[in-house]
């Protein structure tokens, strides 16, 4: 598969190796790290990033292609409503059904609420099916929350909401119980003892993994449990719009069936937002490690209901990801390969950092190299090595098949064998670090209005670590799920009412705005072929 170019690269990755596996690489300082985000990282392009006119965040700075869809027109804008017989009467109102929804379905209806889920596209179809590298804890003898929560500080460039990273570290051991408990097959020694590893900008081995599937062995387990407890699941439906009542609390939703484009109607006493993320946006022309339905909904909704954002002007671009082959470019190399030891090595064979620095850090450090004419030339741009046959030379033969069996299987189909060749790389976008403003009840400040997983902001600071997206959505969604059930009982929702939505397109107006666009997007459309190349490098 390799082209003379590539195969002329390899040979001097393969030279160095021996030398490089006795020499661990020194770790950045903190001004180096500075120095290098600031003049590589996607974030500080200012010129991909626009000042939104209007809403909760007016005068903040969010990417280009997200403050477009948040000052757009309504998908209800010319529709006429009527608010007074619902299709739907609930106690909570799930939007998504991810490993957030489904944790905050789960535990809402343990505490019994009425509950429904509503789906765009099927229970699952969410990047925690997709999630490969583990999910932290801090729940061995040599580690504690404490650490947790300081390493997370750091990774986040202390810039997380202490009460929310609090809540995030000091309930995670008791998350993995929870999960272990409902069936969740982790990896685990002869005795029972959960195996753990390193992440990048970890102090600690508290990686829990299940081999490389571990979103798909969480969320397989999860919906499992919202099918036996026969919550409703309305799939291939869209959430278009907040609907509040006359008092400006929130009280359900507008619907949209995703292939008769029919409008629904649900009231609901509750409502959580737990619609992921926006890689599917494609910011800045990266490609995406997310799933099809990505497209940054839950803030759309939440904004236009009065919600503020925070930290929505910070993207994490994971920095593994496929350069080569361009069937798969863009998919995600999990972290968990640099952490067994495989080290980032560009054209001429030097290593390139240290193999656990932090994700920001990592991929500021890779488009660096590709900037400078140190990476590899690829068809669809450049990308630098991810030496994996180290795996196996540090662990022992055939660790690599036994602890990353997808990521072996997904390269084997195109004649690339991982534990002999290493394998091209290059950033992905990969996760939104902003998102929508939460206290630590998971609520906005709009009452009644939810959010938990990817949708919030302010948990993980301007920078997630490894290990603790899995980790937010279970903590956050059993949370957000057990405030509704206490809420719900003495909630009167009082007269529907979109009026807000009315007061949206009108400050739309007002502003000057002229556009065409209407939100949210719901599904990318790629009936046009896009230049999604990864040399957006400078």
């Amino acid at each position: 598969m390799f082209t003379p170019e590539m195969l002329e690269s390899v040979k001097k990755v393969e030279a160095t190796r021996a030398e490089r596996m006795g020499v661990e690489p020194r770790r950045m300082t903190a001004d180096e790290k500075d120095v290098l985000l600031k003049q590589y990282h996607p974030d500080y392009r200012e010129n991909e990033f626009v000042q939104l006119q209007m809403g909760p965040n007016k005068g903040g700075k969010v990417p280009t292609e997200l403050g477009a869809l948040l000052q757009a027109h309504s998908r209800i804008k010319d529709a006429s409503l009527d608010l007074s017989n619902p299709d739907y009467d609930v106690d909570v109102l799930v939007i998504g059904a991810g490993g957030a929804g489904s944790s905050a379905a789960i535990e809402a209806n343990e505490g019994g609420a009425n509950v429904m889920m509503v789906t765009k596209l099927r229970i699952g179809d969410a990047n925690t099916m997709m999630a490969e590298g583990g999910i932290q804890a801090a729940d061995k003898e040599n580690d504690s929350p404490a650490t947790h929560y300081l390493d997370a500080l750091g990774g986040g460039h202390f810039a997380n909401k202490p009460e929310l990273l609090s809540k995030l570290v000091s309930e995670a051991p008791s998350a993995i119980k929870w999960l272990n408990e409902l069936g969740v097959m982790f990896d685990k020694d002869k005795d029972g003892t959960m195996i753990t590893t390193h992440g990048g900008g970890t102090s600690r081995k508290r990686m829990h993994a299940c081999a490389d599937y571990s979103g798909a062995e969480i969320m397989r387990v999860l919906r499992d449990e919202v099918i036996n407890r026969q919550i409703p699941v309305v799939d291939f439906t869209s959430a278009i719009e907040i609907i509040k009542d006359s008092e400006g609390k929130a009280a359900g939703a507008v619907l949209m069936n995703m292939e008769t484009k029919e409008l629904l109607i649900a009231k609901a006493k509750t409502v959580i937002i737990a619609t992921g993320g926006a890689g599917r946006l494609h910011y800045q022309g990266f490609p995406t490690s997310n799933h099809y339905g990505a497209t940054a909904d839950g803030l759309v909704l939440a904004y236009r209901a009065g919600a503020e954002l925070l930290y929505q002007d910070t993207l994490q671009y994971h920095p593994t990801g496929v350069a080569f082959p361009e069937q798969i470019f863009g998919a995600l190399v999990t972290e968990k390969v640099r952490s067994m030891g495989a080290m980032l090595v560009n054209e001429a064979g030097e290593a390139v950092m240290h193999p656990l620095e932090t994700r920001d850090v990592s991929a500021a450090s890779i488009i660096r190299e590709c900037a400078n004419e140190k990476g590899v030339t690829t068809p669809l741009g450049k990308g630098i090595w991810l030496d994996t046959p180290m795996i196996d030379a540090i662990h022992g033969e055939g660790t690599l098949e036994k602890r990353l069996p997808g990521m072996l299987r997904m390269y084997l189909k195109y004649d690339i064998d991982m534990r002999e060749v290493p394998i091209l790389i290059y950033p992905t976008l990969h996760y939104q670090n902003g998102g929508i403003q939460i206290g630590a009840d998971c609520q906005t400040s709009v009452e009644n209005l939810f959010v938990a997983g990817e949708a919030v902001g302010g948990i993980h600071g301007r920078n997630r670590l490894m290990g603790n997206s899995l980790l937010d959505i279970i903590v956050f969604g059993r949370d957000a799920g057990k405030e509704v059930a206490k809420k719900f009982k003495d909630v009167q929702v009082k007269d529907l009412t979109l009026d807000h939505v009315n007061k949206f397109e009108k400050e739309l107006e007002d502003t000057g705005i002229k556009t065409d666009l209407v939100s949210p997007k719901l599904l990318p459309d790629y009936r046009r072929k896009a230049n999604y190349l990864n040399q957006a490098v400078l």
